[in-house]
């Protein structure tokens, strides 16, 4: 197994790890929403400080319910990882090209004939 090939494994194992011991030591147990998000619990911190509190804006569009947030969620992280892998992809080909270029270019100065004097 190459050299890659073992880091690669080693990082997948661990983030199989870090999604499956909080769940495996039950870090969530005897709450009504044991993984709620940072937002959720900003707000239930500030409800809890300061029941009089207003917020200075409301959302734009507030979602039907939980499920459809979620998607909407996952929808635009998909598009960003879809813009940072077409990134990423462009990146290498251009690489890729100018470094055939390169060898290209070595290659027939090579093989053309000495100029003459």
């Amino acid at each position: 197994m190459s050299r890659n090939a073992k880091i690669n494994t080693l990082l997948l194992l661990l983030v199989a790890a870090l999604a499956v011991i909080p769940l495996a030591l039950g870090l969530g147990d005897g709450k009504e929403e044991p993984f709620t998000g940072a937002d959720a619990q900003a707000e239930a911190a500030i409800t809890e400080l300061k029941p009089d509190y207003e917020p200075w804006f409301a959302p734009l569009y507030e979602p039907p319910s939980g499920e459809v947030e979620s998607a909407l969620f996952a929808l635009q992280a998909a598009l960003g990882a879809g813009v940072l892998a077409y990134y990423f992809g462009v990146r290498k080909g251009r690489r890729q090209g100018a470094a055939q270029a390169l060898a290209e270019a070595a290659e027939a100065g090579r093989t053309s004939p000495a100029p003459e004097s």
